[in-house]
């Protein structure tokens, strides 16, 4: 295990308790979430190091590594999921007039096929190897194990879709996706946001901290700096609405793990429905999606 001993935002060293919150997914441990007393930014401390993690990612209920089984919450997952591609792509060739993707944490290779499928050159970075060896079958091509075996560095998109949040190191990745992109590329990273509606209502039963999987958790204001910090310029922040609802469906079966399916199914859709309401005003929707430029 690690303790983080200075804030990756500001470097400070000033921490003070925030949650315990529990492995529902895999070792039912417990692990501490700490804030940042200077920036608020909060994560997880101690955290399994890089040789460790991996032993609390198997399992089938890991669903966005292994391609999901027949059950409720992975049948949910995978509609969402489908209808949510569509949108990733619309949303990329919207913001941006370009030809070439890599995809971090492309898990599968759903999000790629999806690119490849309108004429997008792509590349895939997934280091989970069942993952990679299911997202090459799924494209048709190489899939690679970390970006130290990327050796072009002139990509006019990467994404991260809820990838970030797993990175050991932030600053120095988000330094390497900005000397992958061309001068002009843009970088789309989606992840869970903690001042959400459905964050402050479940509190440590949220599925968006996902401890230990999670190793840091986001607000508006850190994503920014950190952006910043590593020489990227904001340029929007987009809601995913759909995630509120997915969310809350797990978090209710978190929660409340003897309730019945039918009863976590309610109780989510209007937690997830409230959840959107309210950050209308706020913006402070489950998921962010934030666009940065180089």
């Amino acid at each position: 295990m690690i303790t983080l001993s200075t804030c990756p935002i500001c470097s400070g060293n000033n921490f003070v308790d925030f949650l315990i919150c529990k492995d529902h997914t895999t070792s039912c441990e417990n692990f501490s979430l700490k804030k940042c007393g200077t920036c608020e930014f909060t994560f997880t401390d101690p955290k399994p190091d890089e040789q460790s993690i991996g032993k609390y990612y198997q399992s089938d209920k890991y669903i966005s590594h292994t391609g999901g089984q027949k059950k409720l919450l992975d049948s949910i997952y995978l509609l969402a999921r489908k209808i949510a591609l569509t949108n990733k792509r619309r949303l990329v060739e919207e913001k941006f007039n370009g030809k070439s993707v890599l995809d971090f944490g492309c898990g599968t290779g759903e999000f790629l096929k999806e690119m490849k499928d309108h004429g997008w050159r792509i590349a895939g970075v997934e280091p989970s190897q069942k993952a990679n060896e299911k997202a090459f079958l799924t494209t048709n091509n190489k899939i690679y194990k970390s970006l130290s075996e990327i050796q072009e560095s002139n990509f006019d998109v990467i994404t991260l879709w809820h990838v970030l949040e797993h990175l050991h190191d932030l600053n120095g990745s988000l330094r390497k996706f900005f000397d992958l992109l061309k001068e002009s590329g843009t970088i789309f990273i989606a992840v869970p946001n903690m001042q959400s509606y459905d964050a402050q209502f479940y509190k440590s039963f949220w599925a968006g901290y996902d401890v230990p999987r999670h190793l840091w958790h986001f607000n508006q204001e850190n994503m920014k700096k950190l952006l910043e910090n590593n020489g990227f310029i904001l340029s929007g922040v987009i809601p995913m609405k759909m995630d509120s609802y997915y969310v809350s469906l797990l978090s209710e079966s978190y929660k409340h793990p003897d309730q019945p399916k039918f009863i976590n199914l309610i109780k989510a859709f209007n937690r997830g429905l409230v959840s959107n309401l309210k950050a209308k005003k706020s913006s402070n929707y489950s998921s962010l999606i934030y666009i940065a430029r180089r």
